[in-house]
Order: C-alpha cells, then sequence, then structure tokens
C-alpha cells in the first residue's frame, strides 16, 4: 500500500470514518474512470481540484459534473488563485494530481466544498492514488475537513 494511502486511512480513522477504500486496477484518474470504476453517476465523484492563492492551498472537492469557477473562488478567498500545476501538488499535498484525498494532506489546505454535492449519498472520492476510492458522504467530507460549502460551479 501506498503511504499516500496510508495517509488518508490514517485520517478517515482519526476523524472516525470508517475504512472504506477501494482499489481499482483499471485506474481512476478521473471523475468518468472514477465513476465507471465505482459503478456510480459522474456527478457522486467527489473530485478534488487544487488551486494556488500565492502560496496557499486551496483545495475544491467539486461534483464530477461541475466545473470550478476559479473567480468565484478568488472572491472567498481574497486573492487571486490559479490551477496549481502537478509537481506543486505533489509538494503541497502529498498527492499526485488523479489522486488528491479530501483529507491526508501534508499540510491543511483551505477547503471549498461544492454545494451540489450536498444533495448526493453516498458520494466517492480519491483515496491518495489515481487507483483508490473511498465512499462517503458530502456531510461526512464537510464535516471531515471543516470545508466550507459555498458556490463554486460555473455557470
Amino acid at each position: 500500500m501506498s503511504d499516500s494511502v496510508e495517509r488518508v486511512r490514517a485520517a478517515l480513522s482519526a476523524a472516525g470514518h470508517p475504512d472504506t477504500i477501494d482499489l481499482f486496477p483499471d485506474g481512476t484518474r478521473t471523475a468518468q474512470d472514477a465513476a465507471n470504476a465505482v459503478g456510480c453517476t459522474v456527478a457522486q465523484i467527489a473530485k478534488s481540484i487544487v488551486l494556488r492563492a500565492g502560496e496557499q492551498v486551496v483545495l475544491v472537492i467539486a461534483s464530477g459534473v461541475n466545473r470550478v469557477d476559479v473567480g468565484k473562488i478568488a472572491k472567498v478567498v481574497g486573492q487571486p488563485v490559479k490551477p496549481a500545476d502537478g509537481r506543486w501538488v505533489r509538494d503541497v499535498t502529498g498527492f499526485a494530481i488523479g489522486g488528491v484525498a479530501p483529507v491526508g494532506h501534508l499540510a491543511p489546505p483551505r477547503i471549498f466544498i461544492d454545494e451540489d454535492l450536498m444533495a448526493l449519498d453516498p458520494v466517492f472520492a480519491a483515496a491518495g492514488t489515481p487507483k483508490h476510492v473511498f465512499r462517503t458522504s458530502a456531510a461526512e467530507l464537510a464535516r471531515m475537513t471543516g470545508g466550507t460549502v459555498a458556490d463554486v460551479k460555473e455557470g
């Protein structure tokens, strides 16, 4: 098991969440891949989008069908935000793109949760690699991460 999956497992345990991590050998790198592997709708995939506000890590946990509006995030954060490159994501979160989990980060990011996820149960999130996913609920994601539920989607 990879160190990043073990970090997610430890974070779930520390939050009192059951270990619902599953391995999908064919991969779950994209929301569509994850939905196909898990057998759910793309909307039920809680994708983790890492943004950069200067040196601050901003994590948006969005429904797999939604695109994140960085302008909305910038207004709430109070400074410009931009998509983060893969190397920076790995360095600051400890996860590779495609496997960024909502929990278990090397340093706590500022977290926003797509309000559209709140109507869905269950939801599935990356668990540290592009082949590991865990089952949870949006309410549990909000509780475990302390994230702010917000309107984050484009349109």
